[in-house]
């Protein structure tokens, strides 16, 4: 029996030969740490771990006992094994017979369940459709109603409107028309329909009918006869009348109009437009008539109007005219104030360099009316030629008069007094034209300015110089630096050195003074004509 099992397993090892991969892979599924599992499995190495002595032979018997225990438990394993692989091919069939039966049942529920979805899918597509048509049906029926809801308040506005109108019952009139041009706003995707045209064309002519009606009644309740044809000494009155309109215009209409609308200065600005062009047409028909006095009495009694103006209103209805010339700068020395009787040397030199005063806000109304002076500027600038030429022949007359300076007094030797007078006298008239003009009369004054600048120094002051002995055809400045050899040397009294050195003096400052004078000049005139200013000759007669 046992060489039979030892020829088995010889046989069974030569037939069970396994490939590594196999080998490996019975390996990974039952992994064993017992040595017969191995592959590489030696029988003569087997023995000697079991038996590395001879002592260890004594238990031989019950060694080879265990391992024919354990070949028995293996055979038993086989054999239920091989047993029970008989019944595998009929149950596998019957397995597969089960599920094939499984499969086509499953098959037929997938059906069965697509079948319901695509109906379910097919019935909420018909629910929605109706879900839409039902809510565009209510939202064609809102709208229709909205519709119906502003056709009736625009027919009943509309009617209200027109009765109100010819009723001339304004403040109710001045809600309405807004709630009925809103509403109105709503219906212009209809004007296709005659009937909403025509009410659209209704309430148009209720607009231009009220524009109509309301300018009427303001022109009657504005009486305005007799107000253009006042002549310049009663231009006080026209001040007057309007500040008497306005007043009764806000105590009257001032709150049926939009604050924002700014409606009595609009009113004020119109009147300076008419006003401006009213009194250019005077003017130009008694042109023969203005005197100086008259033309700066209605020039002050205007720029103060637009200074009143500027005080009460903020010129923002002149943002979309044309804004009339921009005043003068405040820093200018010739807005400060007059001097006073006190017209010293002491107090006016240096005449046009007195420090600035702080800049004050433009006024916005400045030369709104009274631009229309301007042209008529030329009888202040001939009133100022012949007034300055008396001036200088008061000098001239007043220096024979009086002698020239005395050695000892407070005059000896210093500047003429006369130059001063002139200076401040010049500042004075530009005080006046830059109030009036920065154009052309400016440009005229300053000839003026140059006329009399070359008189003074001619009558005054080479006029006035002493003749020596020597030079009987008079004494000039050049002469005075030549000094002659010995005796010959021309000879003066202490009283004509005095003299002398006023003049040289008086000319010194007067050369300075015109410097100033033609920088303050160009500061004035409009830029235009800044190179048309140019003393330039007056101050080498001054050096000279």
């Amino acid at each position: 029996m046992e060489e039979e099992e030892f020829e088995f397993a010889e046989d069974l090892e030569a037939i069970l030969h396994l490939t590594p991969e196999v080998q490996l892979a019975i390996e990974q599924v039952f992994p064993s740490q017992d040595p017969l599992d191995r592959a590489d499995f030696n029988a003569v190495e087997y023995i000697n771990t079991l038996f590395p002595t001879e002592q260890s032979l004594a238990n031989i018997d019950d060694v080879v006992n265990k391992i024919r225990l354990k070949i028995r438990r293996l055979d038993d394993n086989i054999r239920t094994v091989v047993r029970g692989q008989t019944n595998v091919g009929q149950d596998g069939r019957q397995a597969l017979e089960e599920a094939q039966i499984a499969i086509q049942q499953l098959f037929g529920k997938i059906k069965d369940i697509k079948d319901k979805a695509e109906k379910s899918e097919q019935m909420v597509k018909e629910i929605t459709r109706d879900i839409k048509q039902l809510d565009h049906a209510k939202r064609h029926l809102t709208t229709s109603i909205t519709t119906l809801n502003h056709l009736h308040m625009l027919a009943g506005g509309v009617d209200s409107l027109e009765a109100m109108t010819r009723k001339r019952q304004y403040g109710e009139v001045a809600n309405l028309l807004q709630g009925v041009v809103n509403v109105l706003e709503h219906f212009h995707k209809y004007m296709g329909i005659p009937q909403i045209r025509q009410l659209s064309e209704r309430v148009k002519a209720a607009q231009n009918e009220l524009g109509t009606q309301i300018l009427a009644d303001f022109e009657e309740a504005f009486p305005s006869q007799g107000s253009k044809v006042a002549w310049l000494d009663k231009i006080d009155r026209r001040y007057a009348w309007i500040k008497r309109q306005l007043v009764d215009y806000e105590e009257k209409y001032g709150r049926m109009f939009p604050e924002e609308w700014c409606m009595t200065e609009r009113i004020a600005v119109e009147f300076c437009h008419i006003t401006r062009v009213e009194l250019a047409k005077v003017m130009r028909t008694r042109a023969k008539e203005i005197e100086v006095k008259l033309l700066l009495f209605a020039i002050q009694r205007t720029t103060n109007f637009e200074g009143l103006l500027a005080k009460r209103f903020t010129g923002c209805t002149l943002t979309d005219q044309k804004r009339p010339e921009s005043p003068l700068d405040p820093t200018n020395p010739f807005l400060e104030d007059e001097l006073g009787e006190d017209n010293s040397l002491k107090n006016c030199f240096p005449l046009f360099s007195q420090p600035k005063k702080p800049k004050v806000p433009d006024n916005p109304f400045h030369g709104i009316v009274s631009k229309c002076f301007e042209p008529h500027l030329y009888v202040y600038i001939e009133s100022q030629d012949k007034n300055l030429g008396e001036l200088i022949d008061r000098f001239v007359a007043d220096f024979r008069a009086q002698g020239p300076p005395k050695v000892g007094t407070e005059e000896g030797g210093a500047v003429l007094p006369s130059c001063a007078d002139l200076f401040v006298y010049y500042k004075k008239c530009m005080v006046q034209c830059s109030q009036l003009s920065t154009g052309e009369p400016m440009i005229a004054l300053t000839t003026i300015f140059q006329k009399f600048l070359r008189e003074y120094a001619w009558k005054i002051l080479s006029g006035n110089l002493p003749k020596s002995s020597s030079n009987s055809g008079g004494l000039t400045i050049s002469s005075l630096l030549k000094e002659k050899e010995g005796s010959e040397a021309a000879k003066f009294t202490v009283d004509e050195l005095c003299l002398i050195c006023s003049i040289l003096s008086t000319a010194e400052y007067c050369l300075a003074t015109t410097q100033q004078l033609e920088e303050k000049l160009k500061e004035k005139v409009d830029k235009v004509l800044v190179e048309r200013i140019n003393l330039t000759g007056e101050m080498d007669t001054f050096s000279t």
